[in-house]
Parts: structure tokens; sequence; C-alpha cells
């Protein structure tokens, strides 16, 4: 079978690094689902109105290689335990293929654009296939998560180092925007073998159309600059 993508997203997160490793963990996060040229048509959207949530078929397409292995090391369990990939969440696999549901926040039938919040996804993503999310038969709000129950994933607090910083990040990027980032650096994007190996490190993390450096301080991640980005 032989597939082409339907759409390319649109995001503030132009890298993988500092997106939240889940769909809706983040819902302050807007992004748009942009129609290719050959699926923008009003009649493709028709009846999307009526749903609020999407399910996005995407693919892992900023990974430089698929799996090499069939066990991996998942975040949510300190990255040293391994689980089958199956089993996993793991943006490496076979197929390099991903599965996200997003909420719809609005519906541009000319310009062939769902709007929609909490997506996990990087800036021209490509999109393969985009099916409505049914409570009916896709909630199952009593099934077993594995280790993810077993596992709390804490957040963490996050400030900046002055107010003139965080006065230039309202003023560059708007309310709303400076919320989801601190929402997403809230989920510590940090690498988990960089965590304890080298906690000083110093990050930087393309947003919109700026580079947010942060570092790691007494608990906190403390966003210590915000410059345009050359990209």
């Amino acid at each position: 079978m032989e597939i082409k993508p339907v759409a390319h997203f649109r995001s503030p997160f132009k890298e993988k690094f500092g997106i939240p490793r889940q769909s809706s963990i983040v819902e302050e996060i807007h992004g748009y689902v942009e129609l290719d040229r050959d699926f923008r048509r009003e009649e493709a959207l028709r009846g999307l109105e009526d749903f609020d949530y999407v399910w996005l078929i995407w693919e892992f397409n900023l990974n430089p290689s698929s799996a090499s292995s069939l066990m991996v090391r998942p975040p949510r369990l300190g990255g040293n335990e391994k689980i089958g990939v199956f089993a996993s969440r793991s943006p490496f696999r076979p197929n390099s293929l991903a599965l996200s549901s997003v909420k719809i926040c609005g519906v541009d039938y000319q310009r062939g654009i769902i709007e929609v919040s909490g997506a996990d996804l990087a800036d021209g993503t490509p999109i393969y296939d985009i099916k409505p999310y049914v409570t009916y038969c896709d909630s199952h709000p009593q099934a077993r998560s594995g280790f993810v129950e077993e596992r709390d994933w804490h957040t963490i607090e996050v400030r900046t180092e002055s107010t003139e910083v965080e006065t230039k990040l309202l003023k560059l990027l708007g309310t709303e925007s400076y919320k989801a980032l601190q929402l997403s650096l809230s989920q510590d994007p940090r690498p988990q073998y960089q965590k304890k190996s080298n906690p000083s490190k110093s990050y930087g993390l393309l947003f919109d159309k700026y580079n947010i450096t942060f570092h790691y301080e007494e608990e906190s991640l403390v966003i210590d600059g915000i410059t345009p980005a050359s990209i």
C-alpha cells in the first residue's frame, strides 16, 4: 500500500524538542491542519462541525530513522527500564506512524483548514488521515493503562529569570502563547539521561518565531531569554 499526505500541520513548535509527549496534555497549544491541494475542497470537510475531536494519523518525520530495536525506554519509566515497542507510545516505531486526538476549535471550509488545540505535532508534520473521534466506541474510561497507571508523571515549576524577561515574553508571544509555552515546559522536555548527568545544562527551544532559552535551577525550569529564531 502506498500512502501520501492529505494535509500538513502548522504549529508553534518548529522542532520536536519541547512538544508535549502526548496529545491533549496541553490544550492551550493551538495549531492548524492544512489540507493539501488535492483535498482542499469543502466537501472533504463537510459535517466536521458536528464533532468536537478528531484523530490525526501522522508521521514521525523528524526522526532520523525508524526503530532499530523492538524494546524502548519510555520517559515515564525514568528512561532506564525497557518495554516492548508495541506496549509503548515511543516515536521510534517500525513504520514511524503516530495517532493523536485533538480538539476542533474551528473549520475553514474555503481554505481547507481545521484549527485544533492540544496537538503534539511539530510544524510541517505530514498527516495521512483525519477521522472523527466518536465517544461510543473511542472512549473507554475504565480501561487499564499498564505502566502509565503505576508511574505518575509530575510536572515541574516554570518561572522566568526576571520581570524583564517575562515582560519581553508577553510582548512578543502574547498571553495565550506564553501560557501554552509555560505549560509545555512544565512537562519537562529535558532528556532523562541529562537530568542526572548534566542538570545545569542550558537548553534552547524553537517556539513560534523565537528561540526560548531555559535552564534547571532549584527544582524549576527557568526561562532566561527569548530571541528571534534564525529559521
